[in-house]
C-alpha cells in the first residue's frame, strides 16, 4: 500500500487525512480530522516497508498490543488512544494529536532547561512511567524524541509505545526485540535476551534529564563499558545542584542492579522528599498532576500558584483550549480535585488562603448553594476583590502576598468568562448581572460547589 494522500477517507468516512506527519522504522503517523466530532487526531499505522515483510502479521499483532497497552494507561502525561480500527487489512490507531513539539526539537532550538523546569517535567514523566509499570509494562524507548511538550503550559507527554512489551509474573520482561535509541538505552537492551523492568526506564529517564540539563547526549552504554565511565553532568553545567547530579549518575548506573529499582525510588533521590512524598497524597478524579502547584505554593510564589490553579482547573474540566469555565463546568467539577487544590492552598498559607477559607466567609454572609447577588457583592468586598459600590469596575488588582486579607487567594482570575458581548449568552446562566471583575461570580459558584462537596 502506498502512503495515504491528503484527503483520503478512512473508517467509512469518519476520518479524513490532512497531512503526513512522519514515521520511523516501523510506523508512520498522519494528522486527520474526525468528521463526526470536528476535532483533529493522529492516526498511526505500520509503514509501507513493514507491510511487505514476511512477518508482517506478527509485527501488526505487536502494533495492536501497543494500542492495548496505551489504553490501559490513562494518564494526563501519556498520549491518549481513542480507538483502533481496520482499514482493509491494516490496523490503525486513532490517538490524541498533541499541539506542541518534541523535547528533542525544543532542546535543539531553545537550548537547555533550568533545573526547576526540567525537574517539573521529569516528575510528570516519572508519574506517567509509574502508571505504565503498574500495568506490568515497560516502555523501553524513553528519549527526547518520544516526549512531546504541549504548547499550553509546556506539559510533557510520553508517546510512542512501539517497543512496550508485556512483563511476566515476576515483573521481569523477556524479549529479544529491537532496542531503543543508543544514547538513552541501558546496557541490558544490548543483550541478546535481556531481562527488563522498571529500572530499564529509570536509566532512560535519567539520561533524558542529562540531555535536558547539559544539551549533551551521554555516551552509549556499551561504549561506557569499554572505554570510559559516564561524564558527570555537572562538568558540562556547573549550575546543576549536587543532589541532581548525583541522582542522574545513580539512575544511569551501568549495571541494572545498581540503579533504583523503581521510578519513584529514583524520584525520591532527585527531588527533596517532602516534594516527592506530597505527590503520593494528592487525589484527582482524572489523574491530574498537582506537583507544580505544590512546589509553587511551598515556595510562596502566590501569583504563579494562582495562575497554576487556573490552569489545572481548566485542564481537569477539559476547558484548557477555551480558557474559561462556564457555570455548568463548575457545578460538575470533581470534588476530589477541589479538595486537593484547597488542601494545598490551606497548608502552605497556614490556613490563610484556600477555597474552604473562602467558603467559610461566603457562608458567614448567608451564602448557600443558590447564588445571591447581594451575598456575592458582600463576599467580594470581604476578601478584598471589590470596594463598596465598585462591583462593576473594570479591574481589581490582586495582592500576591501573605499580608493580603484572609481568603484573598486563590483569585482564579483566568477562569472568568464574561463582560464581553460575544459571551452574552452566558449571562442567563447565572441569576445575577455579569460582573466586570467576574472572579466574584466564579468564586461564588466555586464556593457553592464546595458546599455540595462538603469541603
Amino acid at each position: 500500500m502506498r502512503r495515504w494522500p491528503d484527503g483520503q477517507q478512512l473508517h467509512d468516512g469518519k476520518y479524513i487525512i490532512e497531512e503526513y506527519l512522519g514515521g520511523g522504522g516501523f510506523g508512520e503517523t498522519y494528522r486527520a480530522q474526525n468528521l463526526q466530532e470536528g476535532k483533529s487526531v493522529a492516526i498511526k499505522t505500520l509503514n509501507t516497508f513493514q507491510q511487505f515483510q514476511p512477518d508482517f502479521a506478527k509485527t501488526q499483532g505487536k502494533f495492536v498490543n501497543e494500542a492495548l497497552s496505551l489504553a490501559k494507561c490513562r494518564h494526563p502525561h501519556i498520549v491518549e488512544v481513542y480507538e483502533m480500527f481496520q482499514e482493509g487489512d491494516l490496523w490503525c490507531m486513532a490517538m490524541e494529536l498533541i499541539d506542541g513539539i518534541d523535547l528533542y526539537t525544543q532542546i535543539r532550538e531553545n537550548g537547555i532547561f533550568s533545573e526547576p523546569k526540567a525537574l517539573s517535567m521529569i516528575q510528570q514523566l516519572g508519574d506517567a512511567l509509574t502508571c505504565v509499570h503498574k500495568q506490568n509494562l515497560t516502555h523501553r524507548d524513553v528519549k527526547p524524541e518520544n516526549i512531546m511538550l504541549r504548547k499550553r503550559g509546556m506539559e510533557a507527554v510520553l508517546i510512542d509505545f512501539g517497543l512496550a512489551r508485556q512483563a511476566n509474573s515476576s515483573g521481569k520482561l523477556m524479549t529479544n526485540s529491537v532496542t531503543g535509541t543508543a544514547f538513552f538505552a541501558p546496557i541490558e537492551l544490548a543483550e541478546k535476551r535481556p531481562q527488563l523492568g522498571a529500572y530499564t526506564d529509570v536509566y532512560s529517564l535519567a539520561a533524558t534529564l542529562y540531555n535536558m540539563l547539559t544539551g549533551q547526549k551521554p555516551i552509549p552504554s556499551p561504549g561506557r563499558k569499554i572505554i570510559d565511565p559516564l561524564i558527570a553532568p555537572k562538568l558540562y553545567n556547573d549550575r546543576i545542584s549536587d543532589r541532581v547530579n548525583a541522582a542522574i549518575i545513580k539512575g544511569m548506573e551501568l549495571e541494572p542492579q545498581n540503579r533504583p529499582q523503581s521510578v519513584q525510588e529514583w524520584l525520591d533521590l532527585l527531588i527533596p522528599k517532602p516534594v516527592a512524598a506530597e505527590t503520593t497524597r494528592v487525589i484527582s478524579a482524572v489523574g491530574m498532576d498537582y506537583i507544580n502547584l505544590r512546589n509553587l505554593l511551598a515556595a510562596k510564589k502566590w501569583k504563579e500558584a494562582d495562575e497554576e490553579t487556573a490552569r489545572v482547573m481548566l485542564k481537569v474540566a477539559g476547558r484548557d483550549k477555551e480558557g474559561w469555565l462556564e457555570p455548568e463546568h463548575i457545578e460538575k467539577f470533581p470534588c476530589e480535585d477541589l479538595r486537593t487544590i484547597d488542601q494545598l492552598w490551606v497548608k502552605y498559607s497556614n490556613g490563610r488562603f484556600g477555597f474552604s477559607v473562602q467558603k467559610r466567609i461566603y457562608q458567614s454572609l448567608g451564602g448557600t448553594s443558590k447564588l445571591d447577588e447581594k451575598v456575592c457583592k458582600a463576599f467580594g468586598d470581604k476578601v478584598g476583590w471589590t470596594k463598596s459600590n465598585e462591583l462593576y469596575n473594570n479591574e481589581v488588582t490582586l495582592t500576591f502576598s501573605e499580608k493580603a486579607v484572609e481568603a484573598h487567594l486563590p483569585g482564579i482570575k483566568r477562569l472568568n468568562w464574561c463582560y464581553s458581548k460575544q459571551y452574552s449568552s452566558l449571562y442567563s446562566k447565572i441569576p445575577m448581572p455579569c460582573f466586570a471583575d467576574d472572579r466574584v461570580a466564579v468564586s461564588c459558584l466555586v464556593a457553592s460547589r464546595l458546599v455540595d462537596c462538603n469541603i
